[in-house]
């Protein structure tokens, strides 16, 4: 068995990387392509009732058939190639902002779910992916007696 010698300013160096992100993006010194150092995360809201799990994602200029939904134990997989048109000669471009690419983000789902009650509607730009719960996920109201 092999020995690593701890080196704590290792560990340091992606808080570092992070606090540096947000203090530039905070005083407006690099564009959002820079922070995110070229590549685009579309914004994702989870949230939950009582009976399932509600994911949307915001995707705009896509099309359904660009976008993939995975689910695999309870990790939730959003893929999908964003498209757009190239640059055209002659254009002077002052500030460009928009993706070409693909992208993925995966989550940890914080209730199980039933995978064949799963529904993934795209609208105007929003996915939202509807997942019933499984029963032992549900939240069930325990009553107290009193002796």
């Amino acid at each position: 068995m092999e020995l690593t010698p701890w080196t704590p300013f290792k560990e340091i160096g992606p808080f570092k990387r992070e606090m540096d992100r947000l203090w530039s993006q905070f005083f407006g010194e690099a564009s959002s392509n820079e922070i995110s150092g070229g590549v685009w995360l579309p914004a994702m809201d989870i949230s939950e009732d009582d009976d399932s799990l509600i994911v949307e994602a915001e995707l705009p200029g896509m099309d359904a058939e660009d976008i993939d939904v995975n689910l695999s134990g309870d990790l939730l997989t959003i893929k999908g190639k964003h498209k757009k048109e190239r640059k055209k000669e002659g254009k002077n471009y002052h500030l460009t902002e928009c993706h070409v690419g693909t992208f993925q983000r995966t989550f940890r789902l914080p209730a199980s779910v039933q995978s064949d009650k799963i529904d993934a509607k795209f609208e105007k730009g929003i996915l939202r992916i509807t997942m019933q719960k499984t029963e032992e996920a549900k939240e069930k109201q325990i009553r107290v007696k009193v002796h």
